[in-house]
């Protein structure tokens, strides 16, 4: 260590010291045995409160030593001239034996090496009630190891040491540690007394390298008053602190994770210059930040906003810091207010592309802002403008369908990317796999990103006709936003487009459901997932029908209740109607070509003699579809066989008795109900 060093030199100066260290040199592993005991004392429990394990003094830039680790130097330095002296002795060639005067002389110099180590320790300030404080602190931070009684006990005296010098503890990396504790395990009020201590300080503090943990602490910990003594220091120094290596990273905690929205207003402001910085006040009702607001009634503003905030953009992604939630959220007010086809969208996206290792684009795929950003970037992008960017996410595309906003990218990138020849050998390989016969593997990997919550979208997202039924409002005006834009700068038809993908994207997806019905039907999105691939999925689709019907036959009892679910009712309603219901004209939407999913369906019906029941079940509505399909030639023989079943089917209508939620496992259903189902079959057959 430098400290070491620089006394060891000043104090040990004579020339008896100089032949000792020359002569007395240890074997290799005589030094592997020392530095391993020394390591064995000096080692600490792994269980800290940060990760600031590095020493330092106070601010001072300069690497120095704790007290502890001078007197295991001592005694290290001790145990080494000890040995040296015994191996020296018993060595076939051993050395005369050194005086009594040179051996007594170190043993002096490393005494008062330790003398003034202990002096240094007690002259600084709160020398004692840190030492306390600290012994406190390694018996707290063992929480396994301490019963609840006695850490009471050590919280409340660690508070009676801390209260009224938190300011003196907070900017040391070993005491600062002590604080933090102390906040994890106080009470609410003992919190609020360290945060109204600290208050004035907190900029300061995220700027520490150290104590910036300890605001962690206190969001984490602490409750709407301590988060309104914290956030409004920030206030008037973002567009600095942003830029700042330490303060950086807490001040888009702040903004990400504890700020309010009207606070996230403020902070994202400052962005657009020094005036919003300057000139802003509480009292001003609620500011707003988004900026085509500002620009609307400032229009003079505008160059000088867009240039400050190009400015700050640029150079946070020169640093290569570009995983901050507010840079990601500046930057969408950005592209959001540049003219298409202007100068300025044409160095935005250079500006996009021109990061080499690609970490710009990929932290911006996983934040709603961020993903708004590319997508937008993709519809005002020309073609070589999209290759490169789809290209900076190669290999990643399976991540980014797994992802809450990251699923975005690959949704416009369906919609406005003309070489769709690049987006199936791009994109697609990595969602669906590069056979259109898929492996195990690969077959279970598509199963699991079936029934997840978004890894599904990019499946759906080209074959579904309702969009609401598994997207957002905030994606669906994203999207709108993407397809406004994509009428100026792409050639292709979008319908075109759409079905040249769902022709590359439909053998694999068809051969999941042709081989893993059964699994899928036990699933609401997998019923889903069939319901809307397999009217849309184009030719091909045989395999993948008949095993939906054979999970009529099928004697797994998991099997035979998923098809009792409504929404396996849905899945078969849809299949034996042909198609979706388009709520836009109130009509059935006909596959091309048809399913012929009916016939089918009715003839498996008739083999178990199990029309009856599902006409009386709670998917009777599954035979009202049946009832009323086109091209469905078994109409009148199904109507006869419900006219011989007429009272079976008038009981079943209802109304059915209440049934207590305990006994169902269900939530309570409003009223008692009629299955209006049957009702209408009772009206198809009369």
């Amino acid at each position: 260590m430098v400290g070491i060093k620089r006394k060891q030199n000043a104090s040990s100066g004579t020339k008896s010291d100089h032949i000792k260290k020359r002569k007395h040199t240890s074997p290799p592993a005589v030094e592997s045995s020392t530095s391993s005991n020394l390591e064995a004392e000096t080692d600490s429990d792994p269980i800290m409160e940060s990760d600031t394990t590095e020493h330092s003094g106070d601010g001072d830039g300069v690497s120095w030593p704790s007290d502890q680790d001078e007197d295991i130097q001592d005694e290290k330095e001790e145990g080494a001239g000890v040995r040296h002296k015994s191996l020296r002795q018993t060595g076939p060639m051993a050395a005369p034996e050194t005086t009594n005067g040179t051996s007594s002389m170190s043993k002096e110099s490393h005494a008062k090496q330790k003398a003034l180590a202990h002096e240094r320790k007690a002259a600084k300030p709160n020398a004692d009630s840190i030492a306390r404080s600290k012994k406190l602190w390694e018996r707290l931070r063992r929480k396994s190891h301490v019963p609840l009684d006695e850490r009471k006990k050590l919280v409340a005296e660690l508070f009676d040491i801390v209260t009224g010098h938190v300011k003196d503890f907070v900017l040391k990396h070993d005491s600062v540690r002590v604080v933090q504790t102390a906040i994890k395990y106080a009470n609410r009020d003992q919190r609020k007394m360290i945060a109204k201590e600290l208050k004035g300080e907190f900029r300061n503090l995220a700027e520490s390298r150290y104590a910036k943990f300890l605001l962690g602490k206190l969001l984490m910990h602490g409750d709407k008053e301590i988060r309104d003594l914290i956030v409004p220091e920030f206030y008037g120094h973002v567009r600095r602190l942003i830029k700042h290596p330490e303060a950086s990273w807490i001040l888009d905690d702040v903004y990400r994770g504890a700020a309010t929205p009207q606070q996230k207003d403020y902070l994202l402001r400052e962005w657009f210059g020094a005036e919003f910085a300057i000139f802003k006040s509480e009292g001003e009702g609620n500011p707003t930040s988004v900026l085509e607001s500002i620009l609307a009634q400032n229009p003079e503003k505008r160059k000088p906003v867009m240039h400050a905030l190009h400015d700050l953009i640029n150079q946070l992604i020169q640093k290569k810091t570009t995983g901050f939630t507010m840079l990601h959220d500046a930057m969408r007010q950005y592209i959001l207010n540049i003219n298409p086809g202007s100068e300025e969208m044409t160095d935005f996206i250079e500006l996009l592309k021109g990061d080499e290792e690609g970490d710009l684009l990929k932290n911006l795929a996983f934040t709603s802002s961020g993903a708004g950003v590319v997508s937008m970037a993709l519809a005002h992008g020309n073609a070589k403008d999209r290759k490169l960017i789809v290209r900076a996410y190669k290999n990643l595309f399976s991540q980014l369908a797994h992802d809450e906003h990251g699923h975005q990218i690959i949704l416009a990138a369906y919609d406005v990317i003309d070489d769709t020849v690049l987006t199936s050998k791009s994109i697609l390989p990595e969602l669906v796999g590069r056979s259109a016969d898929p492996d195990e593997s690969q077959m279970e990997a598509l199963t699991t990103a079936i029934n997840h919550k978004f890894a599904r979208i990019p499946f759906l997202y080209l074959f579904a006709n309702r969009r609401d039924s598994f997207m957002d409002v905030t994606e669906r005006r994203l999207l709108d936003t993407v397809h406004r834009i994509r009428t100026e700068t792409s050639k292709k038809d979008p319908a075109t487009r759409r079905k040249e993908l769902i022709a590359h994207m439909s053998p694999p997806l068809l051969s999941v459901i042709a081989n893993n019905a059964a699994t899928l039907v036990q699933s609401s999105f997998g019923c889903q997932f069939m319901m809307e691939v397999l009217p849309g999925a184009g030719s091909n689709r045989e395999p993948a029908l008949k095993a939906i019907v054979g999970l009529l036959h099928s004697e797994s009892s998991e099997v035979q209740e998923a098809i009792k679910t409504p929404a396996a009712g849905r899945l078969f309603k849809t299949l034996v109607q042909g198609g979706p219901y388009d709520t836009q004209h109130q009509r059935i939407k006909i596959a091309e070509p048809a399913l012929g999913f009916h016939n089918l369906f009715f003839e498996a019906l008739q083999a178990n003699d199990q029309v009856l029941d599902w006409a009386t079940s709670d998917n009777s509505f599954v035979i009202v579809g049946l009832l009323e399909a086109e091209g469905f030639e078994n109409k009148e023989k199904l109507r006869k066989i419900l006219k011989k079943a007429k009272q079976r089917l008038e009981e079943a209508a209802g109304p059915r008795p209440k049934v207590s939620t305990a006994e169902t496992g269900r939530k309570k259903v409003k009223g008692t109900g009629e299955n209006k189902g049957v009702r209408l079959l009772l009206q198809n057959i009369v």
